[in-house]
């Protein structure tokens, strides 16, 4: 597999516009780039760190967020994903799930390492899709990793691919443990902190070229937002499985729905406040 690696993060902007250009070109490529992407010696900036656990309810400690790795590997996956090679366009990609896995606790001040990669390109009922690798070491340690799936609607994938996809988990029910209002601005706010400068998350004009009614929330904001509700009932060394469900349009109003199994795993779920009831995410955190 050949190495590429980046002085820098990417600038997500340029390559937004990059892919929407590009998706309209023919003759994509039928296979994935065998390809991997690095940043060496990255050191999380406080200040923003300290941004980004305000916009999604964490604590400032002494350890950096179980999703917040997701951050710093996203960059690499949306320069990956816009480059030519990638065999799916981009631009209107659905994120499907993501599995977490974090080893042990992460030091802010820790230098770390990132690497991304894309695998198990495969049929899905609704089009084609793909997961984005992502392995976060310190000192030649692996201490962080996420799988992120996303589905390309319409698309084809070449033949089937081995692995199994993240599990489900089921939603639990009955009264709610917190009542979210989330404001219109959200999506702006998470993109500020996190760089996911994706159109459909920043003003309803843009969502709506995108085919959504009004401006929707990143999902990564959303299952920070819940495992931020359990910060400090789970172990330190967790896994972090989250299935998507229907889009949050902005401005919202959800129920965050917990429950601790006998396995001391936590279960949850995001859904829409009211008569409804529309299922936004389950999600699992199990040491």
């Amino acid at each position: 597999m050949a190495v590429t690696e980046l002085s820098g993060p990417p600038s997500l902007g340029p390559l937004y516009a990059r892919a929407a250009v590009g998706a309209v070109l023919p003759r994509r490529a039928s296979v994935l780039p065998d390809t991997e992407l690095v940043r060496r010696g990255v050191t999380p900036d406080p200040g923003q760190l300290a941004d980004y656990a305000r916009v999604c309810g964490f604590r400032v400690g002494d350890a950096l967020p179980v999703t917040y790795p997701h951050v710093l590997a996203f960059g690499l996956q949306v320069a990956l994903m816009a480059d030519r090679s990638f065999p799916l366009a981009l631009p209107g990609l659905v994120h499907l799930a993501n599995r977490i896995t974090v080893h042990r606790a992460i030091a802010p001040s820790e230098p770390l390492d990132v690497r991304v990669r894309a695998d198990r390109l495969t049929a899905h009922p609704k089009g084609a899709q793909v997961d984005l690798i992502a392995v976060v070491s310190a000192g030649g340690e692996t201490v962080w990793e996420g799988r992120s799936t996303y589905l390309s609607r319409g698309a084809t994938a070449p033949a089937a691919a081995g692995g199994e996809d993240v599990p489900e988990p089921a939603a639990p029910t009955g009264t709610a443990s917190a009542l979210w209002r989330i404001p219109a601005d959200a999506g702006r706010r998470y993109a500020a902190v996190s760089g996911d400068v994706n159109p459909i998350h920043l003003h309803p004009l843009t969502a709506r070229a995108m085919g959504f009614p009004r401006a929707i929330a990143h999902g990564m904001w959303t299952a920070a937002r819940a495992a931020a509700a359990l910060e400090g009932r789970v172990p330190d060394a967790v896994t972090y499985d989250v299935v998507f469900r229907k889009p949050v349009l902005l401005p919202a109003t959800a129920e965050l729905v917990t429950q601790q199994d006998a396995d001391g795993a936590w279960r949850f779920a995001v859904r829409g406040a009211g008569k409804t009831e529309r299922l936004h995410l389950t999600g699992r955190l199990a040491g």
